[in-house]
């Protein structure tokens, strides 16, 4: 069977351009944000250029992410692009003390990306987050309680819940890990 996405779609590259497009930046705002010219993002964006680790630093700030979100191991060549180990997922997020977040989709180039929140005792997320996604999470284990639009929910685990363009803030006020699965679209990471 036949592969409809071209491996160089699942490329560094490909990846710098899904966020900025996720974030509704153009390649001349975010170059100037860098200090760059259009030309270098350009064609790092398309591989022809790769950036250094003190770019990639800069990048990753500019685009609001870990650095090491950035960064991939390598998966076996007829796993590529279909297949993400546990050992091999991406951390990401937005850094909130309490919180780990692990990319489980294997690019950033689909409609929707998955992701997998570990939420510790006593994390808090106090400023309501609005983003322009709609996204679904499904609770695997834990509690956790999540505000959305000013209405609060108390969740547990097998509960499951949606956030279409609403401010929302969460919190784990419990003495156990939460662990949530998230579907966000577009993709923000």
């Amino acid at each position: 069977m036949r592969d409809e996405f071209p491996d160089k779609d699942r490329t560094l590259g490909a990846d710098l351009r899904a966020l900025r497009l996720a974030r509704g930046l153009t390649l001349s705002v975010l170059a100037s944000r860098l200090g760059r010219s259009v030309g270098w993002l350009s064609q790092v964006e398309r591989d022809i250029s790769q950036p250094d680790v003190a770019d990639l630093r800069q990048i990753a700030a500019a685009l609001d992410v870990s650095l090491s979100s950035l960064f991939r191991v390598a998966a076996a060549p007829d796993e590529q692009g279909h297949i993400v180990r546990s050992s091999a997922r991406r951390p990401i997020g937005s850094r909130e003390a309490g919180l780990v977040e692990e990319l489980l989709s294997p690019d950033l180039t689909d409609a929707f990306e998955m992701v997998r929140s570990t939420f510790e005792p006593g994390a808090r997320l106090t400023t309501p987050v609005v983003r322009p996604t709609q996204e679904v999470g499904y609770i695997v284990s834990g509690r956790l309680d999540l505000t959305i639009a000013g209405r609060l929910y108390h969740l547990r685990e097998g509960d499951s819940f949606r956030i279409r363009g609403e401010p929302f803030v969460w919190m784990n006020p419990y003495p156990d890990p939460c662990v949530a699965i998230w579907v966000i679209a577009p993709p923000i990471y």
